[in-house]
């Protein structure tokens, strides 16, 4: 059941809160905008969005909104004088006031958006996760907040290839700005996470999947500001050693550990039960400061071990096992984001090419979703009362 279904059949009860919670948050965006009308379309995009349309467009959307033509939503995303990553940036602030806990997981990944032709922003012929294979898409790096009361996206940048940034003429064609460079996958995540610190937005770890764990200058960054971080890398990575930074350690020596160092663990509940893997970590680094540590950590399949994933985590020196298990499960969330977002709020239905138009629809398809996820979680704890919060 879709997280949508899952809002519509508890009752209108929540369908109120999911629409009071989306004229709230229209209202409190109201000075992101400096003109009337486009600050008026915004509900009915966000609305069209969640209607349940078999396809979702400029026309759809602007008939399910009563208008007659979807010039003013396709001029909402093109052209409108909005400030969108001010939008953002509210988007997150309400997340964390709904949602926010000190104990949360910043879960950084991208995911892939299917293209026809060569006009789109960033487009290209390269991996998508999504379709498992090398397609011509766009690929978005996003940042999930996923905390004990829901997850949600909250930050978002798109991808542009060096095809991209060594060809200005076709950047501008597509509306790129020129100061916009090649930017690496990982240095996008640092860019969204040291947002987030600027927000003084609460969370307690980092997650996220190899082509961010390899990154060794993300690692460092993290470590510099003390941040807990459960990350996957490849299986030829390599580490300092416990007792002397130059004698590295690679990663897949932790294959060959006896089998008194392996521990059955859940790493969290999945669709058919607990998710149980065999795990065993080992100390690196010869520095432990201010009472963090490093470790790296395999995680084996039970039924085929030859099966296993390796990170790389730092955290309190204190931090079991068990602990730095559960966190690697948290990474997760951000799949079921992807794909409620998609299914649920059109996240990658969207008929535009360039660069503003592409941030603009992303950040209003977050907001649904988020909208959503709010709603849910209010509902769960049986809080009427958020209807009258200011």
């Amino acid at each position: 059941m879709t997280l949508w279904h899952v809002v519509r059949c508890v009752g209108v009860d929540v369908l109120a809160l999911w629409h009071d919670e989306l004229d709230r948050f229209c209202a409190g965006i109201g000075s992101r905008f400096g003109r009337a009308e486009p600050r008026s379309r915004v509900s009915g995009y966000v609305r069209g969005l969640c209607a349940g349309m078999d396809r979702r467009n400029g026309w759809t959307i602007a008939e399910h909104a009563g208008q007659v033509s979807p010039d003013g939503m396709q001029r909402l995303l093109r052209r409108a004088d909005w400030d969108v990553d001010g939008v953002r940036d509210d988007l997150r602030d309400l997340v964390v006031q709904r949602l926010g806990d000190e104990s949360a997981v910043v879960v950084i990944d991208d995911t892939g958006f299917l293209k026809k032709g060569i006009r789109s922003a960033g487009v290209q012929r390269q991996y998508s996760g999504t379709a498992g294979r090398t397609e011509n898409c766009q690929i978005g790096v996003f940042a999930a907040y996923v905390s004990p009361a829901g997850h949600a996206l909250v930050d978002r940048q798109l991808y542009l290839p060096q095809s991209w940034t060594e060809d200005r003429a076709r950047c501008r064609a597509a509306g790129v700005p020129d100061e916009v460079e090649f930017t690496t996958k990982p240095h996008m995540a640092i860019d969204m996470l040291q947002r987030l610190l600027d927000a003084a937005v609460p969370f307690g770890w980092v997650a996220a999947d190899e082509a961010y764990g390899r990154a060794k200058f993300l690692r460092v960054w993290l470590h510099e500001r003390r941040i807990p971080y459960v990350l996957a890398t490849a299986r030829n990575d390599d580490v300092p050693g416990r007792d002397d930074w130059f004698a590295t350690v690679r990663i897949d020596e932790l294959a060959d550990l006896p089998a008194r160092k392996w521990r059955r663990i859940s790493c969290g509940a999945g669709a058919h039960g607990q998710r149980l893997y065999d795990w065993a970590r080992l100390d690196v680094g010869p520095v432990w400061e201010d009472g963090f540590g490093h470790w790296i950590r395999a995680r084996r399949s039970i039924t085929d071990p030859d099966e296993i994933a390796y990170y790389v985590c730092y955290a309190p020196a204190k931090t079991t096992l068990a602990e730095l298990a559960r966190i690697a499960g948290r990474r997760w969330p951000v799949e079921e984001c992807f794909q409620q977002a998609k299914n649920e709020a059109g996240l990658d239905e969207y008929q535009v090419r360039d660069w503003r138009a592409w941030y603009a629809h992303i950040t209003l398809s977050m907001a649904a979703h988020a909208l959503l996820v709010i709603a849910r979680s209010l509902a769960a704890k049986g809080d009427q009362t958020s209807t009258q919060r200011n």
